[in-house]
């Protein structure tokens, strides 16, 4: 068992740790925060030095590296800064999908944009009704000739309102049981007419990236923009989000390291009642606490990717990593606005952002409910 890293990967590590340190600007994120605007220019850079798609494979404009290499990437980004990085992460967000299950046209059409910084893709799965039920679709799409016609509402929607297409999840079998076995994912794009996108206004945390309500109302797309086999649908979303789980989770321990390095910096220089407050085993018992759970949880997220990278998929280890390495970030973040005491409270110390922007990881990708289902399944699945 070897626990390194490679040469190749530190480097890796080490330039996305130096373009975040150099780009994320801590007055340019406040500004951004504030403004519920997306990061667009350090998006370009970050596309044109490969970091964004780094896993996609060279053909296809990516650096031909595997999940490990991007969740090296996405942990550095989410460590220097909570909501810059979790905007860039999610950039090519779905668009594994077409990656793995599209035709050679669908992803020069739309893979190569991404990593040349000229596209951002979306993914549309939750629907009001459903959440993170995705087993029936109210979204329906209907064959018409060499068209689909597709009707519905997602919502939660990453990216909704800014990306150049979505990978839509629908219904196109509504006879089938289960009705999983009848869904499909399609490629819609921006502008198509029936389309809309409408933000969902004011949100707890990750304000500098979009969230959307999509309607499509008589939407008509051709059959080309079908991804991969008919009916397939589900299973695909289904292998994308223990993908995406692993990202997730990379974001959750990029922003726990985040939080955990600001409070370890104040607790070095902050003085009470005489004393530097590290000084104090209260604080150090947070502290050594905070750095064990990380690393927990880092190892966890490591052999995750690295296990898919191998071509191990296992939703019970993915799901272990999300739910982990999500629950340590809020706790992290959490324990880093106590060792600041009230200036943890403010928005020019970072952990309030840290902590808010942590939340949503236990959230989206699918709640921790959900995540325990999946390791409780897997490990009841083995008893019989």
């Amino acid at each position: 068992m070897d626990l390194e890293l490679t040469p190749e990967q530190k480097d890796i590590k080490k330039a996305a740790k130096e373009f975040a340190e150099g780009e994320f600007d801590r007055e340019l994120a406040l500004e951004l925060e504030r403004e519920h605007k997306y990061p667009w220019d350090t998006w370009k850079k970050a596309c044109e030095l490969g970091f964004v798609g780094i896993h996609f494979p060279e053909e296809w404009g990516g650096g031909g590296y595997g999940i490990l290499e991007n969740v090296l990437v996405v942990e550095e980004f989410c460590r220097v800064d909570s909501g810059i990085g979790i905007a860039l992460s999610l950039a090519d967000f779905s668009s594994e999908i077409i990656l793995k299950f599209g035709t050679r046209e669908q992803k020069e059409r739309f893979l190569i944009p991404i990593t040349d910084g000229k596209a951002i893709s979306s993914g549309g799965f939750t629907e009001p009704d459903h959440g993170s039920d995705i087993t029936l679709m109210s979204t329906q799409a209907m064959r018409e000739g060499d068209d689909f016609i597709i009707n519905g509402i997602k919502t939660f929607i990453t990216n909704g309102t800014i990306a150049d297409f979505t990978v839509i999840l629908c219904q196109t079998d509504c006879s089938v049981t289960p009705s999983y076995r009848g869904q499909c994912t399609i490629i819609v794009e921006k502008g198509t007419n029936g389309f809309e996108a409408t933000d969902i206004g004011e949100k707890m945390g990750i304000k500098m990236t979009s969230t959307a309500e999509l309607s499509l109302r008589d939407v008509r797309v051709p059959v080309s923009n079908l991804v991969g086999e008919e009916n397939r649908g589900f299973y695909q979303v289904l292998e994308f989000f223990d993908e995406s789980r692993i990202e997730i989770a990379a974001q959750a321990v990029g922003i726990a390291q985040g939080a955990y390095e600001r409070a370890l910096n104040y607790a070095k220089e902050r003085v009470q009642f005489g004393r530097k407050i590290s000084q104090f085993q209260a604080i150090q018992h947070k502290l050594a606490e905070m750095a064990t759970k990380i690393e927990a949880a880092r190892l966890l997220l490591y052999k995750a990717a690295w296990s898919f990278d191998q071509g191990k998929i296992d939703p019970k280890l993915t799901s272990m990593a999300k739910f982990y390495a999500a629950r340590i970030a809020v706790e992290v973040a959490d324990e880093a606005i106590q060792v600041f005491g009230g200036y943890g409270y403010t928005t020019e110390y970072e952990v309030e952002r840290f902590y808010r922007d942590a939340r949503i990881t236990e959230i989206y990708e699918g709640t921790r409910e959900i995540q325990k289902n999946t390791i409780a399944s897997s490990i009841l699945g083995k008893l019989k």
